[in-house]
């Protein structure tokens, strides 16, 4: 089994989102939250911040701990055949941003990144990431934890 520990950054202002558009080398182009991956000996808390700065242009500042997600992929559900079976724990923060301008990520993944009013995101070919982050953030679980997503359709993986 694969094992990725990754930081999201929830960014909403005035109604609308924060969101990233992501193009795989192989396959579908989708929208998802700024973020990724901790690296070894990273804060989660720093790593969201770079990250944001990294697929955005963005600077950003961490208002707030919305929760954390774990969530296990099967290898049939994986992009591509062949992947092992994949653990995804993903730490999601409320985030402001304060400077810079939206820019798609250089030599990265992210082709743009948009403010998104919130009601048309049912809309659009997406990760679960971002209806796990908007949910965390619109009901702010005491707990930290909102139930799985389920996959398919727009939503994917």
């Amino acid at each position: 089994m694969s094992f990725r520990l990754a930081a999201y950054a929830v960014c909403i202002e005035g109604g609308r989102v924060l969101l990233a558009r992501h193009v795989p080398p192989k396959g579908e182009s989708n929208w998802t939250l700024p973020g990724g991956r901790v690296e070894h000996a990273e804060d989660p808390f720093d790593a969201v911040i770079r990250e944001v700065a990294e697929e955005t242009g963005c600077e950003a500042v961490v208002e707030r701990l919305l929760g954390v997600d774990s969530r296990v992929i099967s290898a049939a559900d994986r992009p591509l055949p062949g992947l092992p079976e994949h653990q995804n724990v993903g730490i999601f923060y409320q985030v402001r941003i304060t400077g810079g301008q939206l820019r798609p990520e250089p030599n990265g993944e992210i082709a743009e990144s948009v403010w998104t009013p919130i009601p048309d995101v049912a809309c659009l070919r997406r990760s679960s990431l971002v209806d796990i982050g908007l949910a965390l953030a619109q009901t702010l679980p005491a707990s930290g934890h909102v139930a799985a997503v389920p996959v398919g359709g727009l939503i994917q993986h």
